[in-house]
């Protein structure tokens, strides 16, 4: 049985290019559309969509409230439909905290402009979506009492810990980082997202956790404590000049898919810091990260993998997992202490 999905779009146009690229596929049984919360409400009683693809701008309700009202009583797989700008950023990483499975960009008439990639997109973000665990329930910040690690600081500097995630990876993230101590090793992040969003989620994690996150510029050096976000649409790599790890942005073509890819930083931690590392892959669908992940695994370098229970979309992880790169397959909530337990010893402060 094919999927279900409701379009919710104030605009004409996006209901028009939506509703043309989805009834295409065979993957995909029917399309309705509602141009605002109120009639997509009554849509979704009678149609019960598999997957919702939701505007965020939207007259009489805003698409984060009508997200909210839809998670508490009647979960469904979103896809939010924003415009990549700086306001669209911070609107869709609330969405994401609200529970969204993932976004993509908002459509126009001239969506089609020489380009396959907006519809490949879409017809996977969807698909993803409608295969995806909805979680109403992340770590509670609030009440987090981060772990303590009591490495020597020395030891500290040789280690690199190097992280992938695509889909759920916002949130999945941000439940690993809160919980890292100030004098954590350093970290290096590849989160699948676009140019103008990785930013506005730095800056987001900063505010939030004891590590310093920021997004990262070519040749910016890894401490202790700092997190180095790779930005959207540039390759990030690790290098080693004696025993500073620093790294270098580059365009480059895209790489399994994807720029930032997973697997161009996994490969160049595995040569820069071989057994010094630790890995882990996220949830994300695809495979992005696997290969690179069994390539530091090859060097001696320890592996950890988010399990399919605690995952949005178990697809990484899970090829990760078939290869045989990943040498610890843990829960979300555990992976925090299983880094910290292979980089050196821990304990609850």
């Amino acid at each position: 049985m094919g999927i279900k999905v409701l379009i919710v779009d104030d605009s004409a146009t996006a209901r028009a290019v939506l509703t043309d690229i989805l009834s295409k596929d065979p993957d995909i049984s029917s399309v309705e559309t509602a141009v605002d919360a109120y009639v997509a409400r009554d849509k979704i009683l009678k149609f019960k969509p598999d997957v919702i693809c939701l505007d965020v701008e939207m007259p009489r309700m805003d698409g984060i409230t009508f997200l909210k009202k839809l998670m508490q009583y009647m979960p469904t797989p979103v896809v939010m439909v924003s415009s990549l700008t700086q306001k669209g950023a911070r609107t869709t990483l609330d969405a994401l905290e609200a529970g969204a499975i993932d976004f993509v960009a908002k459509p126009h008439s001239n969506i089609y402009d020489g380009s396959n990639e907006i519809r490949v997109e879409l017809l996977a973000k969807v698909k993803a979506a409608a295969r995806a665990k909805v979680q109403l329930t992340h770590v509670d910040i609030t009440k987090i009492q981060p772990l303590t690690y009591h490495g020597a600081l020395s030891e500290t500097t040789q280690k690199i810990v190097a992280i992938g995630a695509s889909t759920g990876g916002t949130e999945a993230l941000k439940d690993v980082l809160v919980q890292l101590p100030r004098n954590s090793p350093g970290i290096i992040i590849v989160q699948h997202m676009p140019a103008n969003f990785t930013g506005q989620f730095a800056e987001r994690l900063n505010s939030l956790c004891a590590v310093e996150v920021k997004e990262a510029r070519n040749g910016d050096t890894i401490g202790i404590g700092q997190v180095l976000l790779a930005p959207g649409d540039m390759h990030m790599v690790l290098r080693r000049s004696g025993h500073r790890y620093y790294v270098q942005l580059g365009s480059g073509e895209k790489v399994s898919g994807h720029r930032p890819s997973v697997d161009v930083l996994f490969n160049s931690v595995a040569k820069s810091a071989g057994s010094n590392a630790v890995g882990v892959i996220l949830t994300g669908m695809g495979s992005d990260g696997a290969k690179g992940m069994l390539n530091m695994h090859n060097v001696g370098a320890r592996t950890i993998g988010q399990d399919e229970k605690s995952c949005v979309v178990y697809g990484m992880p899970r090829v990760a997992y078939e290869l045989g790169g990943v040498d610890i397959q843990t829960s979300l909530q555990n992976i925090p202490k299983k880094i910290l337990e292979l980089i050196g010893e821990e304990e609850r402060a």
